[in-house]
């Protein structure tokens, strides 16, 4: 578990220092708490080669699941409040 952007920050810092499967652990972690950022680098592991289709669909799969589950009605009103909120300040 733990927090998507400092999992996120932390599979930035791992491959940088070229600890690539280190790296794509922490990604995996992050996009299946929903950070979609993790998932767009994933995908980039996977046109390079680094991360196998089975593995990204699954992070893909878990990453949906885990933004579906945060949806709700009351949740889209209080989007809708604040964005109209603050575009009248």
């Amino acid at each position: 578990g733990g927090h998507p952007e400092a999992r996120f920050n932390l599979a930035c810092s791992e491959n940088k220092n070229g600890n690539i499967e280190r790296a794509v652990k922490h990604w995996i972690i992050a996009a299946n708490l929903g950070d979609d950022l993790s998932i767009k680098a994933l995908i980039r592991m996977f046109k390079g080669g680094f991360v196998e289709k089975e593995v990204l669909d699954a992070a893909i799969r878990a990453h949906q699941a885990c933004v579906d589950a945060t949806k709700s009605p009351l949740r889209d009103v209080a989007e809708e409040f604040y964005r109209l909120r603050d575009g009248l300040f």
